[in-house]
Order: C-alpha cells, then sequence, then structure tokens
C-alpha cells in the first residue's frame, strides 16, 4: 500500500503551491481505524484555505480537501472489527486529497452503502447547507417562492431538490443560455438569466407576491438584484462570493421593504452543534439520497496524480461536481 497526498506548505494558489507527495502509511492507535480514500470532491472553500482567503485556516504544511468517501480498512487496538469494510465520510481536518487517513471510531460518520459511491463523495457540506439554509432562517410555507443565484451551483441543484420536497417554489438564476438549458433539461421548472430583469420576471412568476427568501452565494450586482426580488420583511442570505465584487445594498429595500441582510458560514453552525445534533443534521441529508428522492450530478472523474487538470476543469463552468480518486475504477462508473 502507498500513500499519497496532495499537499502544500504555504499558501496561495492552488495551482503553484499544491505538489503530491508520498507519506508514511498511518497506524491507527486505539479506539482508531485506518479509512482507504475511494473519492473526494473540490470545493469553493477548499481554494479558499489554500490560498489563504478562508475564514479558518489549516496548520502548514497541509493537505487539501474538505469532503470525501472512503472505506474502513484497518481497526487500531480496542477497536469492534464489525466496522471493517464500512463506507465513512473521511475526517476533514487533516485533510481529505490522501489514499490514506486515520479517524477516531466515535467521530466517524456512517455512510448509506447502497447508494453510488461517488454520491457519497458529495453528499455532506452542500447538501448540509442547502438544508441549513431552507431551515434556519425563516419559517417556510408550502407554496412559498425563493430565490437563489448560482441556480447550476451544487447548493444550487440541492436546493431546488430540498424545496420541492417541502412545497416551495424554487426560482433559480444562471449566467448563460446554455445553463439555463441544461437546468430545464433537468426538470427545474423556474430558471431565469441573471439580469437587469430578473426583478420584473420574478414579480411575473410570482404573481406579485416576490419573494419570502433570497439565497446569495455570488455577491455583486447579482445580489443587489436579489434585493429587489424579496417582499417585505424578506431575508436576503449570503452564504459565497463568487463574484467577488463587494455587494450594495438598495437602500429603498432596507427602509421600505425592512429586507434583512443575513450570512450563513456552514463552519460556524458545525462547531455550534453538538455531536449528536451534528449526527442529525447529516441523517437528514443522507435519507433523501438513501431513498433516492435528491441525487447530485458528478462531472468529471481524475486521477491523485492528475490533480492539476481537476483543478482546472473545476473553475471551468460545468454542471457537476469534480472528484478526485485514487483509483477511479473502484467507483463503479464505468
Amino acid at each position: 500500500m502507498k500513500n499519497q497526498a496532495i499537499r502544500y506548505h504555504q499558501l496561495g494558489s492552488p495551482f503553484e503551491v499544491l505538489a503530491l507527495e508520498d507519506l508514511p502509511m498511518p497506524t491507527p492507535m486505539k479506539g482508531e481505524v485506518l479509512i482507504e480514500m475511494i473519492a473526494s470532491t473540490i470545493h469553493p472553500s477548499d481554494f479558499g484555505l489554500i490560498n489563504g482567503s478562508y475564514g479558518k485556516l489549516r496548520d502548514l504544511p497541509a493537505t487539501g480537501g474538505r469532503e470525501g468517501v472512503g472505506k474502513v480498512v484497518e481497526a487500531g487496538p480496542e477497536v469492534d472489527g464489525a466496522i471493517l469494510g464500512k463506507l465513512v465520510s473521511m475526517p476533514e481536518h487533516q485533510g481529505v486529497w490522501q489514499s490514506y487517513a486515520v479517524g477516531v471510531v466515535e467521530d466517524l460518520i456512517l455512510l448509506p452503502s447502497l447508494v453510488p459511491v461517488d454520491q457519497l463523495a458529495v453528499a455532506i457540506l452542500n447538501p448540509v447547507t442547502a438544508w441549513r439554509i431552507l431551515h434556519d432562517f425563516e419559517y417556510l410555507r408550502e407554496g412559498d417562492f425563493i430565490v437563489q443565484n448560482a441556480g447550476n451551483s451544487a447548493v444550487g441543484q440541492a436546493v431546488v431538490q430540498f424545496a420541492r420536497m417541502l412545497g416551495i417554489s424554487c426560482i433559480s438564476l444562471v449566467r448563460s443560455d446554455e445553463r439555463l438549458k441544461e437546468l430545464k433539461n433537468l426538470g427545474v421548472e423556474h430558471v431565469l438569466l441573471d439580469d437587469e430583469a430578473v426583478p420584473k420576471h420574478v414579480l411575473d412568476l410570482t404573481s406579485g407576491k416576490k419573494c419570502v427568501m433570497a439565497l446569495n452565494s455570488v455577491g455583486g450586482k447579482s445580489a443587489s438584484r436579489l434585493a429587489k426580488t424579496l417582499c417585505p420583511g424578506g431575508i436576503h442570505l449570503t452564504f459565497g462570493a463568487m463574484d467577488g465584487t463587494p455587494i450594495r445594498f438598495p437602500t429603498r429595500e432596507l427602509i421600505f421593504g425592512d429586507v434583512r441582510f443575513l450570512g450563513f458560514w456552514l463552519d460556524r453552525w458545525k462547531q455550534n452543534q453538538s455531536r449528536a445534533g451534528l449526527r442529525n443534521a447529516i441523517e437528514q441529508v443522507l435519507q433523501p439520497l438513501a431513498l433516492d428522492q435528491v441525487r447530485y450530478l458528478i462531472d468529471q472523474t481524475f486521477k491523485l496524480e492528475e490533480f492539476h487538470m481537476a483543478l482546472a476543469r473545476n473553475q471551468e463552468s460545468r454542471m457537476g461536481k469534480v472528484l478526485i480518486a485514487p483509483d477511479p475504477s473502484k467507483l463503479g462508473l464505468d
């Protein structure tokens, strides 16, 4: 067995500071297990951790990656051997872009075995973000309208599917005709181009009621347009900043619409949860996946040594997540 990891020793562009390194094979101690990584994914926050722009950074040198699925292949002392062969979420804090990692048994997140492995690789971070957004900030009722930009993103697609389960109508904004057609082909009912006509189109779609919540992961002018789609007292929730430009809060909506501007950071939310509370939250998003009520799009899969290709593909416009896998044949996608 060979243990390799995609590592960085200084902060900077992932294309410049990341390198594939050979590491010693970790040994599970008392209460620990050895996990073989099967597949991991790439998130925008992975780039933030590596370039130093994220809210909380890792000690250097560090291994990249936040989310993935692995299989327990060795049990340490005083660990029940029944855990062997189980699929688990890769431990996030030590980085997941590596062949093997050690995890503490009592902290393991077990994953449903009948779900395709590529789906399990993206089953937690984005879906939990989407679920919490829909449940923690407003009492959404069946028939309500919400609106989001970056509707083709992983979180955006999860929001659409969860909203449908809850009887909520979601209007998704995208930045190109190509993405609009692709979402329509996936069965997304309300899709609009993210342009200056959005407030008027939303007013028409909602029969003049507007939306009770707007979800912003872009920023800039797109975020300002979202504010104009909200009903009085509506919530404008920011959880990402793909655009990178500042948000100019429209004074009219603040004064006359009493719009509330809030933010959400999954890491802070997780810090405030008990172990039981976190497990329950994860079960809430794993159950629809296990029941085939939701599915997440996968774009391409790359080997560990192809990580530069994976990073480059991740920067391109696409509809699904990019995966990194030591052995893509184990995903059973061929």
